[in-house]
């Protein structure tokens, strides 16, 4: 089956679907990672968005149902150079493709996904249609110029839990590191409530191995309904989109500053970040990616990280109560914060690394001693 994608300039590239039949519009933007296309497809981040994989081939282990950080994917649509026809995992449990076609996910493959990049990286994100049933080149740039973009939307509301549960699902068995190494029995259990606007499920996996009681919340719960849980501390989970229309979660967390400890990841950091006073701006083309190198400036060690977002925190906004603890090592923007005063601290990329490196794991461990000591 034919598919083509659009994109606001004009371009458009024409390739063989491997998805499912249909028509989407969205954010076009790419992914460095050479894998966890799995976790890329599953992540509530990615919702409003298209996304491009720069690694040539991808789909070649399959996909299992063990390592998805959602129920199902959310991106609007997929595109690969070329698809794996051959699986070669013993964990491989279903194709790519036919994962794709479960999922009612379109997608493309054949296509000239470098130049498609280095057309985003120079050009910057841009809105796009992909489709397998509008074959018209004039009509389907016309429906991207049409298409709404991120900025702007709450689109939070659309991929966040709907009312809180316990979580208290560990790291799958397949995890190579932990992030605490010591017997933790006998321990107190701090009790963590985590927001939740389009959290991975690796997070609170992360929780419960570090031997925390996990409870997860809407996004929308305010300040009162979270402290009437009785939690020691409050998580911040990534998400899709623009930060500062999710003006709900801003003002929570700002009442929240000063009562309990709070770590945010992502989207989180965002927030955090905003409700302290700061300002954020959409990013050219984002970062995307397991590989990205960051500076820690407390401790003067790099750690290479694993990140997906397309806003950031503008430094030139950022208020007294705020101190920069992280830095991104390519374009200098910045990876994380923590208060001057209060017990809050945020970072822009994802230390829970699925898939991804394992340097930031004590992050987990610095919001477990927050809690405890």
């Amino acid at each position: 089956m034919i598919a083509k994608l659009a994109l606001e300039d004009g371009t458009v590239y024409t390739g063989t679907a491997i998805g499912a039949a249909g028509e989407v519009d969205g954010e076009v933007c790419f992914n460095t990672s050479m894998t966890g296309y799995q976790e890329i497809l599953t992540d509530p981040s990615y919702r409003g968005q298209i996304v491009t994989m720069t690694y040539p081939q991808i789909g070649n282990y399959g996909v299992n149902a063990e390592d998805v950080e959602s129920a199902k994917p959310h991106l609007a649509g997929f595109i690969v150079r070329e698809h794996s026809r051959r699986q070669s995992n013993f964990r491989c449990e279903q194709s790519l493709s036919e994962y794709l076609e479960q999922h009612n996910v379109v997608a493309i493959e054949s296509i000239d996904t470098r130049s498609l990049v280095r057309k985003l990286r120079s050009q910057g994100a841009m809105r796009g249609v992909l489709s397998t049933v509008d074959l018209d080149d004039a009509s389907l740039v016309a429906k991207a110029k049409a298409s709404p973009g991120l900025v702007g939307r709450d689109l939070v509301q659309e991929v966040a839990a709907t009312e809180a549960r316990e979580w208290t699902e560990p790291l799958n068995t397949w995890t190579l590191l932990h992030p605490r190494d010591e017997d933790t029995s006998g321990a107190s259990v701090p009790h963590v409530v985590a927001m939740d606007f389009g959290m991975k499920w690796n997070i609170p996996r992360h929780l419960v191995d570090m031997g925390c009681r996990v409870t997860v919340v809407p996004g929308g719960y305010n300040a009162e309904q979270i402290l009437e849980l009785a939690p020691d501390g409050v998580f911040l989970s990534n998400g899709p989109g623009d930060p500062e229309p999710i003006e709900y979660a801003i003002t929570t967390i700002r009442d929240l500053l000063g009562k309990k400890p709070v770590f945010g990841i992502c989207l989180g950091h965002q927030l955090l970040s905003l409700a302290c006073g700061a300002k954020t701006f959409k990013m050219k083309f984002g970062h995307r990616g397991a590989n990205q190198p960051v500076h820690d400036l407390i401790t003067d060690k790099v750690e290479i990280t694993s990140q997906n977002h397309g806003f950031a925190v503008d430094e030139s906004s950022m208020p007294s109560s705020l101190e920069v603890t992280h830095r991104s090592l390519n374009d200098q923007t910045i990876e994380g914060v923590q208060h001057r005063e209060y017990p809050a601290f945020s970072v822009q990329y994802h230390p829970e690394a699925s898939s991804g490196p394992h340097d930031s794991h004590y992050l987990f461990e610095r919001f477990y001693r927050s809690m405890v000591d």
